[in-house]
């Protein structure tokens, strides 16, 4: 089981290797991945991270005082990021699909309830901001996710998690920062020329 473990880590590595000329896909494409992707992923390890939290914190609170403050920021975080998503998944990136569309289509883009996309785009930069924030906090506590030398098992694999989060973070929001939102909002403008 172990060596079927390692491999399936290592493919990971390999994989998340590949160099993706993101720039090139099409919006659509690009918020589908970013869904199936990086939100799923977040879906997941969020509440896994939670309950190992959970348990660092009972078993080195008292020692380690800093991994309170860590559980806590992160719990900050995962309200911020959950919220975030549905706003994204509901409003957000299906407008980004009708813009989509409508370059590509004859169909007519249907004005929206919020004014042009600049407005939640705005929004979700500067819930991203918070996020950046929260997460430049843990790793300063963590010493760039390096455990205590104490720390248990579950200490390690939670802060070997938070790294991988981190990691994850950095490549999404950049992935919306400046790509999706830039080429949404240049988008939009020529739709409603």
């Amino acid at each position: 089981i172990l060596e079927v473990t390692y491999q399936l880590e290592n493919q990971d590595e390999e994989i998340n290797k590949v160099e993706l000329d993101y720039d090139q896909w099409n919006l659509s494409f690009l918020t589908d991945f970013i869904v199936n992707r990086h939100h799923q992923y977040l879906i997941r390890v969020l509440p896994e991270l939670e309950s190992m939290a959970t348990k660092v914190v009972k078993v080195h609170g008292t020692r380690h005082p800093e991994v309170i403050e860590i559980a806590q920021l992160q719990k900050e975080m995962k309200d911020e990021l959950l919220s975030h998503m549905v706003k994204e998944e509901r409003i957000l990136f299906p407008y980004i699909h009708a813009l989509d569309n409508s370059s590509t289509a004859d169909s007519s883009l249907h004005a929206s309830h919020f004014g042009t996309i600049q407005n939640p785009i705005n929004m979700m930069e500067m819930e991203h901001e918070f996020v950046g924030e929260h997460l430049a906090q843990i790793n300063a506590l963590t010493n760039s996710f390096n455990p205590p030398l104490d720390a248990c098992s579950t200490c390690k694999m939670w802060f070997l998690t938070l790294k991988e989060m981190h990691t994850d973070l950095q490549l999404h929001i950049h992935l919306e920062n400046n790509i999706l939102f830039p080429k949404a909002i240049e988008l939009e403008k020529t739709i409603r020329k």
